[in-house]
């Protein structure tokens, strides 16, 4: 195994551990937040490579390439849209009970997937990327393809973005004195009830944003969001429940080990040697790489 094969290993790694990233984020604020065990939200992921494929599909012979700027909104507001429904009609009414939301959870992502397929077919549907996606980038021997850069600098903007709107914005404020104390909050005047329908419905979006990423680089198909979600989980548990920074550094180390372990081994080899790292350094830092200050999370 030489450099160039270790390098574009590592490459991959980290255009998957964007990917991993950003379904993440909405974990890691749901969990945080309102301590739901969200087993549909890989299915948010889903959602937006399906609008994705139709915004290439609708917008693409009147856009051109510039349909992709059209897939980003559209597939944020209609994977928010279905998160905050979701809150509304099922989440909502199974607060402080995570067993009976991981099981509703896990229902609709069946659901959902069953809907797809219904809609779509069981194979999955290939997006074709915008041509100043399709060259590379030469360094050297490695080869590090256009559409794999863009979507780890978009993990790096809405990462930011996220950065900004928890520590810069009232927005944020608000969210972050719920997570300390949503007692003491909602008695100064936050309205927890709607601030968990906002959050749970960014994480959503947040998550079809990724799924943008996703369609560009493979082709969607129904369970691809159940194929994301194991991977999402651990990087919300190995970077801190509720910590965005750890979630990042944790997306980042697990897909670099993913990645070194599918070159060397293969694929559900690599899996099982993560999973065993995770459960090892879980017994070093249980609370994770970056943990948050929660009194939920403490008296849990």
């Amino acid at each position: 195994m030489d450099f160039t094969f270790i390098s574009g290993q590592l490459f991959t790694g980290l255009s998957v551990a964007s990917i991993l990233l950003l379904a993440a984020l909405g974990l890691a604020l749901s969990f945080g937040l309102m301590r739901v065990i969200n087993m549909a939200h890989g299915e948010f992921l889903m959602v937006g490579g399906y609008l994705t494929y139709l915004a290439a599909q609708w917008a693409g012979p009147t856009l051109g390439d510039a349909w992709l700027w059209a897939a980003f909104p559209l597939a944020f507001l209609g994977a928010a849209l279905l998160g905050a429904v979701m809150e509304f009609t099922v989440i909502r009414r199974l607060y402080g009970r995570p067993l009976d939301t991981l099981l509703a959870t896990f229902g609709i992502s069946l659901i959902l997937q069953q809907a797809a397929r219904q809609l779509f077919g069981s194979t999955g549907v290939p997006v074709t990327a915008p041509a100043w996606l399709g060259g590379a980038w030469q360094l050297g021997d490695v080869t590090l393809p256009f559409v794999r850069l863009f979507v780890i600098v978009l993990a790096a903007v809405v990462l930011a973005g996220m950065w900004w709107l928890l520590n810069r914005s009232r927005f944020g404020m608000h969210v972050r004195a719920v997570n300390q104390n949503r007692e003491m909050a909602a008695a100064l005047g936050v309205n927890t009830r709607s601030l968990d329908m906002l959050v749970f419905a960014l994480g959503a979006g947040i998550a079809g944003v990724a799924g943008v990423g996703l369609a560009l680089i493979a082709p969607v198909n129904p369970t691809v969001g159940a194929a994301y979600i194991v991977n999402a989980f651990l990087v919300v548990v190995v970077g801190g429940v509720g910590s965005v920074l750890g979630g990042a550094v944790a997306a980042v180390l697990l897909g670099f080990v993913t990645a070194l372990a599918e070159g060397f081994t293969s694929v559900s080899l690599a899996q099982a040697i993560l999973l065993v790292l995770v459960v090892a350094f879980l017994q070093w830092k249980p609370r994770g790489l970056i943990p948050t200050k929660s009194r939920a999370l403490e008296e849990a």
